[in-house]
């Protein structure tokens, strides 16, 4: 059984908590693409615990843990979150964990060209690209120009240093017309003898491995970070992530595309929230925004940067939905509206005067206006119910709405963030 697991939204739905709860089914684990631009809070028996480079199953001692070759893999925060996961009890060794040898290396130089390029943006037009500043970008650039590092690179450093004072010549030039120093071909080389070095032994040819375990009938899940409208093709483009986060590109960004999936299990909030800039129709502001917003701990795990909300949008759920083919759902956070008597759904947008049911291309999102309808709250705690019958009626008639407007089925709910804080519709 080959099952993804990926956002519907702008990210930040609560991948992270539903792998950790659904990998008990699963053998493997699988990212397959981005860096660590994004993070996925996980709690469980063992404390609280905030993932950006590796897959959630880590958490499991007995599943093992690919990262493929769609990642970026910024390896000094690799070695961080190893370090920290290990102080917190967590078994990590090359049994189960395993690094593609294609996966790409995040250099110190990307983060920069990142940094640089953001605060350009912003002094000359104020209209920043709202990045994490992790060098994601760049580094894709640099993967499609031919011109970046490969995992598979550090079992043999003779060879890659080499390569390097050719790229760090060609970086330089970008680096020195934004007006900052230059890097060394020294630094770097410290950079892949201090952090590179100790992940060798994960590195492997991971599409052998998955192989033989789908063979084996494994059962394998497929990782994703953010969520389909951050989508480099089907997203709100500039303001998305430069990778493939949709459900079909996962066996090519894990490194079996011969494989095809079975099951697309698509992760949404019972509102919606956003990190980051670009236009989010259903946003909400003020006293509304601040009260939703700390009701929800709506903070990024990877940036800290309080995120942008608002209530459940029909008409990006519905088009995230189709983009990744999602077979059924598992809604997030629905715990999080039980203080609320009225809860606000925005079920169409306008479009110079037209109500529109369908997502726009991103030329004129920003002239979108949400509209908003309000179905009864049931303003009690929810925390505690484990079967659909323990849900009061509203917040039974709120799952039966949302699945009735985006056309999924709605099989989990998530009504706390512990591991067995949900219902199983």
């Amino acid at each position: 059984m080959l099952t993804s697991i990926c956002g519907i939204n702008w990210g930040d739905e609560g991948k992270g908590r539903m792998v950790d709860l659904l990998s008990e089914k699963f053998d493997i684990v699988c990212r397959y693409q981005g860096g660590n631009n994004a993070g996925h809070t996980v709690i469980n028996d063992k404390g609280r615990f905030i993932l950006n480079l590796l897959p959630s199953g880590i958490l499991r001692e007995d599943v093992v843990n690919v990262m493929g070759p769609g990642m970026v893999i910024d390896i000094k925060h690799l070695c961080g979150e190893i370090e920290k996961l290990r102080e917190g009890g967590i078994k990590i060794s090359p049994k189960n964990l395993k690094i593609s040898d294609k996966a790409i290396i995040t250099m110190p130089y990307n983060v920069l060209q990142d940094v640089m390029e953001e605060d350009r943006l912003t002094k000359a037009t104020g209209k920043p690209y709202g990045s994490t500043r992790r060098g994601i970008a760049p580094v894709y650039a640099d993967k499609y120009m031919k011109k970046a590092f490969r995992m598979g690179e550090l079992l043999n450093l003779a060879l890659l240093y080499k390569r390097l004072p050719d790229i760090v010549e060609w970086k330089n030039l970008t680096i020195k017309a934004y007006g900052f120093e230059p890097v060394t071909v020294e630094a770097m080389k410290e950079y892949f003898e201090t952090y590179g070095k100790p992940l060798a032994d994960y590195v492997c040819d991971v599409g052998i491995y998955l192989n033989e375990a789908n063979k084996a009938g494994k059962n394998i899940m497929f990782e994703a970070q953010l969520g389909a409208l951050r989508d480099i093709d089907f997203g709100i483009v500039p303001y998305t992530s430069s990778s493939s986060t949709i459900a079909a590109y996962a066996p090519i960004g894990a490194g079996v595309p011969n494989l095809k999936l079975n099951n697309s299990i698509g992760i949404m909030k019972a509102y919606s929230s956003c990190v980051g800039a670009g236009p989010f129709t259903c946003e909400y502001f003020g006293d509304k925004a601040e009260k939703l917003r700390e009701l929800g701990g709506e903070y990024g795990a990877a940036t800290g940067r309080p995120r942008r909300v608002g209530p459940f949008d029909v008409v990006a759920s519905r088009y995230g939905i189709r983009c990744q083919g999602a077979d059924e759902i598992a809604l997030t956070k629905l715990d999080v509206l039980s203080g609320y008597e009225e809860i606000e759904i925005c079920t169409h947008y306008t479009l110079d005067g037209k109500v529109i049911d369908e997502f726009p291309f991103t030329d004129v999102l920003d002239e979108c206006k949400p509209v908003f309808e309000k179905v009864k709250g049931w303003n009690c705690d929810i925390s505690k119910c484990r079967k659909a019958g323990d849900l009061p009626k509203a917040a039974l008639d709120y799952i039966k709405l949302l699945e009735k407007l985006c056309g999924c089925k709605i099989k989990y709910v998530s009504v706390g963030a512990e591991r067995d804080a949900y219902i199983e519709m």
